[in-house]
């Protein structure tokens, strides 16, 4: 409830739409999900069988106040009507909740099958997006089943990711509010007047899709090593193909501000304030480029 003044408080019909649809999802998924602990209180000694049904609910009510898939299909509308500060809040902290429930139910089908829902449907519904921040839904999604395929082996290796994903995270949003980015075809335009803020801006998208040697490789890499250690080749090998689907969208923005625009302005006045009122992001972007040392510090620790 207190995320949905949040919301609103742009005051146009867009984000009044998204609080709209953002509170009857919630309060949905939080009427059933108090639903079916009543129902578990009073009814289980009398049927042992309907722990099994109450697990699911349970799961599925939490599954849709993640956004994750196959309950996905609010988050993007809804990302797509707010602010980028109101974005930081929704795909960070508002998952935080629902994430720790779900590590405590654990069950191995359902979490496979969540953790296939989760890639395939962020993967492939991020192909044909050109919002920016549709864009981060999907993706947001994706990470989701990454998040989920760390609860398998330890609790503390989806702490690590997540804690990792809300940092690159909020630096790329940060990035895309300082500049008022909300299309990819804003990039066609906008980058070629800032070399810095573009090589900047497209380190982190590289180490958002977790390719080597960007930091956000390193908490792959852990939920990599763990599932090849528990004999999960079949799971790891549907990650790891799709994965490169989400690079691949990745590398389609990049391209575009890359090699289509061939016309670059000079240094002027204008750019430098822009470079200097950026401080702070392009100091935290740079350690995107540290996933290398991760790996490397964390072998000589274990």
């Amino acid at each position: 409830m207190s995320f949905i003044p949040l919301i609103i408080r742009s005051k146009n019909l867009f984000s009044s739409e998204s609080s709209l649809k953002y509170f009857l999802i919630q309060a949905l998924a939080s009427a059933v999900f108090l639903f079916t602990i009543i129902i578990n209180l009073f009814l289980i000694n009398f049927t042992p069988n309907l722990l099994k049904l109450t697990i699911i609910l349970i799961s599925s009510t939490i599954i849709i106040k993640t956004g994750a898939a196959p309950f996905h299909f609010w988050l993007p509308s809804v990302i797509e009507g707010l602010t980028w500060n109101s974005n930081i809040i929704l795909i960070t902290w508002q998952k935080i909740a629902p994430l720790i429930i779900i590590s405590y139910c654990i069950n191995i089908k359902l979490i496979i099958l969540r953790i296939f829902f989760c890639i395939s449907f962020g993967r492939l519904g991020g192909l044909n997006q050109t919002s920016l921040r549709k864009l981060i839904a999907f993706s947001s999604i994706n990470h989701l089943g990454w998040i989920i395929a760390g609860m398998i082996n330890r609790e503390a290796l989806w702490v690590i990711y997540f804690l990792f994903y809300c940092f690159l995270r909020i630096l790329i949003i940060l990035t895309f509010n300082r500049h008022k980015l909300f299309n990819i075809s804003q990039t066609f335009s906008f980058f070629t007047s800032n070399k810095i803020v573009k090589f900047i801006l497209f380190i982190n998208l590289f180490s958002i899709g977790g390719l080597p040697p960007f930091l956000g490789f390193f908490p792959k890499w852990l939920i990599i090593e763990s599932l090849i250690s528990m004999n999960r080749f079949r799971l790891l090998t549907f990650i790891l193909f799709l994965t490169l689907i989400t690079l691949f969208f990745y590398i389609r923005i990049s391209y575009s501000a890359f090699l289509i625009n061939h016309k670059e302005r000079n240094w002027n006045f204008k750019t430098e304030i822009l470079i200097k009122n950026s401080y702070l992001l392009i100091f935290l972007s740079f350690f995107s480029l540290l996933g290398l040392i991760f790996i490397n510090l964390f072998f000589i620790i274990v």
